[in-house]
């Protein structure tokens, strides 16, 4: 019976949509922004660093973050790509196994370039005479990259998975990651670490709404049902924050995740619902479209690189002689233009050069790729590093350790086999190799990923 609320969907029926795009590229310019505001290093007399969070100083930005906290519509989007990309995948053969190979590569090589890039230069930086805490405020710019990247990869493996629960039982998987979540907001408190916990189960739970709107879901309620899904999220938001059961500020409450991300995932996704045919009418502009096409393609690079190019920049204008206006002024907030551009300008030559690493790896042959210990072994590699971050700080040294992480599990993942749909199967070999073993069409990107 719990089915029947779902339209059924051909796992070969997706199509690109423009809309996915135009968000997605949305939220990571409101990203970038919001981290052009943010950071604003202080160098002492006596040679010390301190970074302030501007914003998170100002008191009329708690409320501004339940808007601009667009963390989780990343993960709802991630659904849904990630869904009809398993499917496609599916349909053509292919294992779970292979999702996370394609998942690991697609996601972890543009990382490695930076963790290397970074850990070269700051070591240069060191050996020139660069005070030690303006190299560390440099490498803490590589820290928040690695937790989205941490999180988000996390969501995308475990979907071959959700999406076999999704399938049988939709809105009991979605109420089982629920119950998961409110178990361990109350039991963080006795056990802390155990709060780490959530960045499976929130995100996941996240991740599962973008499976609804990738079935029709949200299409398929009312504008009145969305009105109220809008409401009633931010109501019983307000709720647990006003009487204290959780912070107010949505900053706080991102690391580790807890119940509010998930209010606010249900609200951006209703949201996104309710605004689809604005968005799909701005989406379909020519030049709107032209420009996010190619800057779809590219978008883990500029979130990779953008806040270590942020934290570059600024750490480098330390030691200059160049004025700096005081923070809070309104020199200050003018100033926040001129950054922005920068940093843009600045992500430009690294796209070039760093962006085609995003490119979906080309399979080599109808070969069997690497096997299923080799990409559990590879996830591994890449999950040390970062959890050793999360837990200790980011340092130089670890930096180096990651990039060394991260290629030796590019290297475990080594080539990639095209799957073979089970009808092609009985072709003749001759019939088979006529054919380019290639993945999916480059034009298919952005939303429609491998």
């Amino acid at each position: 019976m719990e089915r029947e609320a779902f339209p059924a969907v051909s796992p070969t029926a997706a199509q690109r949509d423009p809309v996915i795009d135009l968000v997605r590229f949305t939220c990571l310019l409101l990203v970038v922004a919001a981290h052009c505001m943010m950071v604003s290093p202080v160098l002492h007399k006596d040679g010390t660093v301190e970074t302030r969070n501007v914003l998170m100083e100002q008191a009329w930005f708690t409320p501004v973050l339940w808007v601009l906290m667009i963390v989780p519509l990343f993960f709802v989007l991630g659904g849904v790509t990630g869904l009809q990309s398993w499917r496609r995948l599916r349909t053509a053969g292919g294992t779970g196994f292979d999702f996370a190979q394609l998942r690991l590569l697609r996601l972890v090589r543009p990382a490695m370039a930076l963790l290397a890039v970074m850990w070269g230069g700051l070591w240069i930086a060191l050996l020139l005479g660069v005070h030690p805490q303006v190299i560390q405020l440099m490498t803490a710019g590589a820290a928040m990259p690695l937790w989205f990247l941490a999180a988000y990869l996390t969501a995308q493996l475990s979907i071959p998975l959700l999406a076999r629960f999704h399938e049988r039982a939709p809105l009991l998987t979605f109420g089982a990651l629920v119950a998961f979540i409110i178990a361990v907001d109350s039991l963080r408190g006795a056990i802390p670490v155990l709060a780490f916990t959530n960045m499976i189960f929130v995100w996941c739970a996240v991740q599962q709404l973008g499976f609804f709107k990738a079935d029709g879901f949200f299409e398929h309620r009312s504008r009145t049902w969305l009105v109220g899904a809008i409401i009633c999220s931010n109501l019983l938001l307000g709720l647990v924050t006003g009487v204290a059961v959780y912070p107010g500020n949505m900053v706080v409450n991102i690391n580790p995740p807890n119940l509010c991300l998930l209010l606010l995932g249900i609200s951006q996704t209703a949201t996104l619902q309710l605004l689809g045919p604005g968005l799909r009418w701005l989406a379909d502009v020519r030049w709107i479209r032209a420009g996010i096409a190619v800057a779809g393609r590219r978008s883990m690079t500029v979130y990779l690189w953008h806040l270590p190019l942020l934290v570059g920049m600024a750490g480098l204008l330390l030691l200059t002689d160049v004025p700096r206006p005081v923070a809070e002024t309104a020199e200050w907030w003018w100033a926040r233009i001129p950054v922005f551009i920068a940093v843009v300008a600045l992500l430009v030559p690294v796209t070039m050069l760093f962006g085609r690493l995003e490119d979906r790896p080309m399979a080599a042959s109808h070969a069997r790729g690497p096997g299923r210990a080799a990409v559990v072994t590879a996830a591994v590699v890449v999950f040390i590093p970062v959890a050793d971050a999360a837990f200790n700080g980011l340092t130089l040294a670890l930096l180096g350790g990651g990039a060394a992480c991260f290629a030796l599990s590019v290297l475990l993942l080594g080539r990639v086999p095209t799957p073979v749909p089970p009808a092609a199967e009985a072709e003749p070999a001759e019939a088979r190799q006529a054919t380019p073993a290639t993945l999916p069409a480059h034009d298919l990107r952005a939303n429609l990923e491998p």
